[in-house]
């Protein structure tokens, strides 16, 4: 396991990860920075709920993309996207419940 450190809302979180998968974790903290940058001011709400809606967000346009490329792809392809996309939303869900943990505790 690694650990790396997550600038996002203006905090540092250090999250653990597999070796290996730190560059891709750093990515996927500046993607939810960049969420809650585009979101504008949230000021009055708490960070867990801040960071709740970033994670809405994202897992709406996974979602629209899902549905994009399942619409382009032949039935037999889209089987295959779904239990990836699938396993892919439950890892980011594990990522978000660890940083809401870390906030809340």
């Amino acid at each position: 396991m690694s650990n790396v450190t997550l600038s996002i809302g203006g905090r540092s979180y250090t999250v653990a990860c597999a070796e290996g998968e730190e560059s891709h974790v750093l990515g996927l903290g500046k993607l939810i920075d960049s969420k809650l940058a585009a979101m504008g001011d949230m000021t009055g709400q708490a960070e867990t709920r801040t960071l709740l809606f970033a994670a809405l967000l994202l897992a709406d346009e996974l979602h629209e993309a899902a549905g994009a490329k399942a619409a382009a792809a032949p039935e037999p392809a889209s089987a295959q996207i779904a239990p990836a996309m699938a396993q892919r939303l439950d890892e980011l869900a594990n990522t978000l419940e660890n940083l809401a943990s870390r906030l809340e505790g």
